[in-house]
């Protein structure tokens, strides 16, 4: 997450969205389709072969259909091939692999009836190794190798559907190669060199099946959203059925010779489908009712301590707001930084290694541990319902920044998340179903406008209610999907006020208002009176808005009911007063000047990590309009400068942002050092160091600035053309 005084901390914002992490893909659903089929339980059987990037697996998938169907659609990672797929009876099946959308079409010859249950077996196989085949362009979500493994839910290395809306139990047993660990959702201790508890159907005995939860659909359940998308003949293949194979046989083994195989199984209803595997160092802790076990690499394991520690106080933090979790033990997991710099699974918080250090990052490992709740516990009924889930989250990191830093550190984490509410205007929050889950503008509406409805709601009803209505909510509908509706039920449970007017407004609309006062101050008798008018231009618009009047006394604080365009208000106060603010501590989204440049710049530094360069150069452009005084847009130009090696432009706008407003202040110190960089490069030593020494009178160390001085004072820089440094 990010920190207001850190060179690339929106850019990490960005990137987190994430959570569950999660961006990079700018694909548009035209519509939002509905599901046909939602799976309730799967077995697995997979073998893990990091030495050979290789994943064999099994998968035994009960699912139930929605409506009348002749085809089952299932989403498989393109780098993944079914081998083969059988219904109950050992009939092999046909299999249309569409590579455009990564799906696996299974042809049904009986049909289904809406309503009934079926079980398909899929074997299948492949290498995970790059980006490439992955479902989501340009992030890599399932990988096979040293040091670290991973198969990510949202990496569909199973076949799925309706992703982060269908919730399934599990059984899942992962064979790899001796001395790796495996950590997933639920488990138990590892078996020798057994590899598999399901055998093939045609030697099945019913007494050694491991015994299946089947969750049949609620009558009257609300079907889950999934994207749309076009297909071409040409990307289709078909798996065609081999009539010299023996019913039931399979063609993709599960086995690892000599290994192990470690079984996760989780019964109740969520999204258990995460797994890692990587030798691991692993350290358990139990304090605080919470059981905390760290899964790191060998050269972080000295961490753990600390990184257990503060899982521990985040847990007990959240259980003292929300209730209980779904399960008192998290897995803390490092992941290779070549991914999302953060996942969550039941049980599971991962954490980039990047982000694991000898200084915590706590706002990241809470917002990643409060998806027990706000995703393993309730979860969103539809794609329009998401913000429930990534908001939720979103608000709780803030919430957990204000217990551990104070309401000057909450504040801060607020004006973030404003920022991304406010970055994309014309999507109204209820309505962004028709988008990708991994467009940035979903994840920016979802994370950041979700977050700050939740901050609002808190303080529209008070902050005694607010608690009631989360604990309320959390309880009513454990292990549920959830929609917008039943959050607003809650809330007028609890409150006994209606609260459409609060969620229509937010939800359905789109835009802030921008607050303006006009008032006049009288003399009277026991002081003064202010009398004004605040004003807005969104005609439907309704909040309470705080006024803080600063005195030559005491500070006067009052709530004002803004309704429509214009709200006239008294303040009386005993001192002169000399300065009125409108909404002070950040209780309401707003527009502001501060705020379009801010999101100007955020969304420059999405098209700078999506490769736009002149793109992104507009959007800090747009930014330098509202404020030609801007260290921050300045800085930001620059780099664009930079990997584009023009050194003079760079140098230019680097000087421009030292000579600007300095906020935030880490501008300074980095440009320093960037500038050092550029006369190193361009073999002026000289000048280089002159630049390193002023940077260290700064004595700014964001993000080890000091530390990067020095060392280019001892050595100079040399770019490395392949990371663009």
């Amino acid at each position: 997450m990010r920190r207001a005084r850190r060179p690339l901390g929106r850019a990490v914002l960005v990137v987190f969205a994430l959570l569950t992490g999660m961006f990079l893909s700018l694909h548009l659903a035209a519509a939002p389709e509905k599901a046909r089929i939602q799976v309730d339980d799967y077995v697995i059987d997979a073998a893990v072969n990091p030495a050979t990037h290789k994943l064999s697996a099994r998968a035994k998938v009960h699912f139930t259909a929605l409506e009348d169907l002749s085809v089952a659609v299932f989403e498989l990672h393109n780098g993944l091939r079914p081998t083969k797929v059988t219904d109950e009876e050992g009939h092999t099946l046909s299999a249309e692999r569409v590579t455009q959308d990564s799906t696996v079409r299974i042809m049904l010859p009986a049909g289904m009836a809406k309503g009934q249950a079926m079980t398909l077996t899929f074997d299948y196989e492949g290498s995970l190794l790059s980006v490439e085949d992955s479902p989501v362009q340009g992030l890599k979500l399932a990988y096979i190798g040293d040091p670290v493994s991973y198969l990510l839910y949202s990496g569909r290395w199973f076949p799925m559907v309706s992703y982060g809306t269908d919730r399934f139990t599990s059984v899942i047993n992962v064979s790899v190669p001796a001395g790796y660990t495996v950590i997933g959702s639920g488990g138990s201790a590892p078996t020798g060199a057994v590899t598999s508890t399901i055998k093939p159907a045609a030697e099945e005995t019913p007494e050694k099946e491991p015994t299946l939860t089947r969750r049949a659909p609620a009558a009257g359940a609300k079907a889950p959203q999934a994207t749309a998308r076009k297909t071409t003949p040409r990307q289709r293949t078909k798996t065609p059925a081999k009539s010299e194979e023996k019913a039931g046989t399979s063609t993709a083994s599960t086995k690892i010779p000599g290994g192990q195989t470690f079984t996760f199984a989780w019964t109740k209803p969520s999204f258990p489908g995460t797994i890692f595997v990587g030798k691991f160092e692993h350290q358990q802790f139990s304090e605080g009712g919470a059981k905390v076990h760290v899964y790191f690499l060998p050269d972080k394991k000295g961490f753990a301590a600390n990184y257990a520690d503060t899982a521990s106080r985040e847990m007990a933090y959240f259980t003292t707001i929300y209730g209980l979790p779904p399960s008192p033990t998290i897995k803390l997991v490092e992941l290779p930084d070549d991914t999302v710099p953060a996942a969550w699974a039941p049980e599971i918080a991962a954490l980039a290694s990047r982000a694991i250090s000898d200084k915590v990052n706590y706002r990241l490992m809470a917002n990643t541990i409060s998806h027990q709740w706000f995703g393993v516990d309730v979860s969103p009924a539809t794609r329009n319902d998401w913000w429930l889930m990534d908001g939720g989250a979103r608000y709780s990191e803030t919430r957990y920044v204000e217990f551990a830093a104070g309401r000057a550190g909450a504040q801060e984490a607020v004006k973030d998340m404003s920022v991304g509410a406010l970055a994309y205007e014309s999507v109204p929050l209820g309505q962004v179903g028709t988008l990708d889950p991994f467009d940035p503008v979903f994840q920016s509406m979802v994370t950041d406008k979700g977050g700050m409805i939740f901050h609002m709601l808190r303080y529209a009803v008070g902050e005694q209610d607010y608690d009631k209505i989360t604990r309320a909510f959390f309880q009513q509908n454990a292990g549920k999907s959830v929609t917008t509706a039943d959050l607003r039920a809650v809330c007028e449970k609890v409150t006994g006020k209606p609260m459409t007017w609060f969620f229509s407004q937010w939800l359905d609309s789109t835009g802030a208002p921008e607050f303006k006062d006009k008032y006049t101050i009288y003399r009277i008798d026991k002081g003064f009176r202010v009398v004004g008018e605040i004003s807005q231009d969104l005609d439907l618009f309704r909040m309470p808005v705080q006024l803080k009047i600063d005195t030559d006394g005491k500070t006067e604080q009052k709530t004002v009911d803004v309704v429509g365009t214009s709200s006239s208000y008294t303040v009386e106060t005993f001192g002169r007063p000399r300065k009125i603010t409108i909404d002070p501590n950040d209780h309401v989204l707003k527009n502001s000047p501060d705020l379009r440049l801010r999101t100007s710049i955020m969304r420059g530094q999405q098209l700078v990590a999506q490769g736009n360069l002149a793109e992104a150069l507009r959007e800090f452009q747009k930014a330098l309009d509202v404020n030609r005084n801007s260290s921050l847009a300045h800085y930001r130009i620059a780099e664009v400068f930079y990997l584009q090696h023009n050194y003079q432009a760079a140098a230019n706008s680097y000087r421009d942002s030292l000579n600007g407003d300095g906020d935030p202040r880490w501008t300074e110190v980095w440009s320093h050092i960037q500038l050092g960089k550029i006369f190193d490069i361009t073999g002026q030593r000289e000048r280089a160091v002159n630049e390193y020494r002023q940077a260290l009178q700064t004595q700014d160390n964001t993000q080890g600035a000091l530390d990067q001085a020095r060392k280019f004072i001892e050595k100079p820089f040399e770019r490395e053309e392949q990371s663009g440094q």
